[in-house]
């Protein structure tokens, strides 16, 4: 049955705060802040991680080792002892038992409340039996405060918090909020009917209500796998909430208006760009890159903006799509702007860009953060005057200096490491009329269906699904760091074959100058192992020149080995590397090292990549580690790479920053809800033609602003 309402009158922070000082209720709007609960409905939907039963009072005598119980007894010592180091150890009895309760960590408070005398409700996991090395049963840190008042009636939440907020501040905050939040019914009535339910789904009160107070009758198991019915509905909610918002926003997006880009300007030639560029490519498209290109151009002669995402496997060849893309987008006379995340992927699109359309006569700008005044005003220049019709950069072509002329197409390579902020800034360069710029966003990192369905579904997805004629299958191995040696005598036979070899060393944020000083190590000791071979260094923190210059160097052929962070995951194209040595490989994400391993394969001489893994002073790698690395030694297929990812780290992290600023699902679980998830989305356009007002309210209840996100 559902449960009773729980009533709370006064605001959240009013209640909570009571008895505070002003600055540490200060510090607690906060930190309700840092969580997001601005909002009633916020707190609402904060929802716990677990639950304490402190329902019910256990005698000592019956509490079994290791269970975690709530017991009423009495103090009956109380010290401060000096071994093995400064502790309070305090005795209680209960009258079937006693037992020890010991703190590490304790305050004078502590003392006071736990003096000789006093009887106490003591909440703990229980260690040890009645003569367990002499010292007898104990709790170590328990909860406690001192006995009297009535048992709750319902098991006790405990929410996810951060530092300066209270589990008691952010109960009492949840219980204002939830008991003020409108929770009016906001799906309509012939909404649930369409999905065929064993027994009525619970309304979102009642459903909320039990999930913040459960009854000790609650099966705790279908609550921890979130199956209980009242844990159903909120998943229903939720998947519709962002259905209806990615619906939304690809009906604002078709009000929109864009230039549609259907023929070329006069240009004085016998054929257009486009045609031009696929007669000068020196290979053939395959079947999928034709397919891609037909769909991006049916987009583009629209003059409705095109939101669309480019995804393919590492070297499937979406760089050519996107310059055919720029060709048409030329051919009508506009502007075309390239952004990528760094300077190395950028500069790789530049040159192979300038390859291709330079000798067609385009100009083409190059814009990064590290280029000399000169050469920025000149680019400046070409792009406001429109001499140049393609640009391509870092960052530094969505700040302000940078005008265009005729901005009409705008392509976001590897887009998941792009903000939503910075893309809505690239697009908001266009200035004609009031007009959005065509969008086209590629990833390497392939987007499994269930994802397509629910984050990308205010897009038109696009999929190259075949390699390119003649890559070279990639062999890969996972070797223990104690065989070392051994790969570096891989790497000397490669070399002796005149081929070349990436060392990849692990970046990590936190720990960034240990990792540099790896990647150092790492590079003196390949040089002193391979005296003859010229051994380059590559990382985040070198000057851009000096990047510049290794990277060419290696390009070139003219240096054997290239140690580097994984500044060259993305982008890199040098077909005489034939082998990847990834070190500390358990330390890396799914989808980054099947990006790393892209690198080589890239010519006509058998690969390899060697997973380099470290187990410190564990004795085995970890269960996601052991996980990661099996799927790199099983597949090379990208998309099954994907689903594999996905399931190891979950949407959060597999989506990355397309989500900076926006609500991931809290609630939900793709993998087991896809039959919400279907009835979410064919609900959602009924409810947003039949029923608008209530579509505006869900949205809001479980969005707020935060569905500004697609936009971008």
């Amino acid at each position: 049955m559902p449960p009773p309402v729980i009533k709370a009158s006064t605001s959240a922070l009013e209640t909570a705060g009571k008895a505070r000082s002003p600055s540490a209720k200060s510090q607690a709007q906060q930190a309700l802040e840092k969580l997001g609960l601005r909002r009633d409905i916020d707190l609402a939907l904060h929802l716990p991680l677990r639950y304490e039963d402190e329902t019910r009072v256990t005698a000592l005598a019956d509490a079994r080792d290791g269970e975690l119980v709530q017991i009423e007894a009495q103090v009956t010592r109380s010290e401060i002892t000096f071994r093995p180091r400064r502790q309070l150890r305090v005795t209680v009895d209960d009258g079937s038992d006693t037992c020890v309760l010991r703190f590490i960590n304790f305050y004078p408070s502590h003392q006071k409340t736990l003096s000789v005398g006093a009887r106490v409700r003591v909440r703990g996991e229980i260690r040890g039996g009645s003569f367990a090395g002499g010292f007898g049963r104990e709790m170590v840190h328990p909860g406690f405060r001192p006995a009297g008042g009535d048992l709750p009636s319902a098991l006790t939440p405990v929410y996810p918090t951060v530092a300066g907020l209270p589990q008691a501040y952010l109960r009492k905050a949840v219980l204002s909020g939830l008991s003020r939040a409108d929770l009016a019914e906001t799906v309509p009535e012939t909404g649930f009917s369409r999905k065929k339910l064993s027994k009525p789904l619970w309304s979102l009160r009642e459903a909320l209500q039990f999930l913040h107070h459960p009854t000790p009758d609650a099966a705790l198991a279908t609550l921890e796998n979130r199956s209980h019915p009242a844990w159903q509905r909120l998943k229903a909610e939720e998947l519709l909430a962002q259905q209806l918002s990615q619906l939304q926003a690809r009906r604002v997006r078709a009000a929109m208006r864009a230039p549609a880009l259907a023929g070329p300007a006069m240009r004085g030639t016998h054929c257009t760009l486009h045609e031009q560029l696929l007669e000068r490519l020196p290979f053939r498209l395959t079947a999928a890159q034709q397919r891609v290109g037909i769909e991006i151009d049916a987009d583009l002669k629209k003059n409705i903006p095109m939101h669309r995402l480019l995804q393919g496997d590492v070297g499937s060849g979406k760089t050519v799509v996107a310059a055919l893309a720029a060709a048409r987008c030329m051919d009508a006379g506009w502007q075309c702007a390239l952004m990528a995340p760094t300077e190395i992927l950028a500069e790789q699109h530049f040159r192979k860009l300038i390859g291709w359309l330079e000798p067609l006569g385009i100009q083409t700008a190059w814009l990064t953060g590290s280029q000399k005044a000169k050469e920025r005003r000149e680019a400046l220049a070409m792009i406001e005057s429109g001499a140049a019709g393609l640009v391509v950069g870092t960052h530094a072509v969505i700040q302000n200096k940078v005008l265009f002329k005729n901005l009409a197409l705008a392509i976001i390579d590897e887009q998941h490491r792009f903000g939503v902020a910075q893309r809505l800034a690239l697009r908001s360069k266009m200035t004609e009329g009031g007009q959005d710029p065509h969008l086209l966003m590629m990833t390497a990192t392939p987007i499994p269906r269930t994802l397509a369905m629910s984050y990308y579904a205010d897009l038109d997805v696009s999929t190259i699904d075949e390699l390119p004629p003649g890559r070279t299958p990639i062999v890969t191995k996972v070797v223990n760091e104690a065989r070392r040696d051994e790969v570096v005598e891989r790497i000397r036979g490669q070399l002796n074959q005149g081929r070349q070899v990436y060392w990849v060393c692990p970046l990590i944020e936190e720990s960034e100058a240990v990792d540099l000083t790896n990647a150092t190590q790492t590079h003196e000791a390949l040089t002193a192992a391979l005296p003859g071979t010229p051994v380059g260094l590559l990382h985040s923190r070198m000057p851009v020149a000096e990047k510049r210059a290794v990277m060419s160097l290696f390009t070139s052929g003219q240096l054997g080995v290239l140690v580097s962070t994984t500044v060259i995951e993305v982008g890199v194209d040098v077909p005489n590397a034939s082998l990847m040595v990834i070190e500390h490989a358990e330390r890396f994400g799914l989808s980054q090292l099947h990006q790393l391993r892209g690198r080589v394969g890239r010519g006509a001489a058998a690969a390899a990549c060697v997973l380099l893994y470290s187990t410190g002073d564990a004795p085995r790698l970890g269960e996601t580690a052991r996980a990661r690395l099996k799927a790199m030694v099983e597949t090379q297929d990208g998309f099954e790479i994907a689903r594999r990812d996905l399931d190891i780290r979950g949407p959060g992290e597999f989506l990355g920053a397309r989500q900076s600023g926006a609500p991931l699902l809290r609630f939900a679980d793709l993998a087991l809800d896809a039959d919400w998830l279907a009835w979410a989305r064919a609900l959602a356009p009924e409810m947003l033609d039949q029923h608008a007002d209530l579509a505006h309210r869900h949205i809001q209840r479980w969005l707020g602003g935060k569905a500004e996100f697609l936009k971008a």
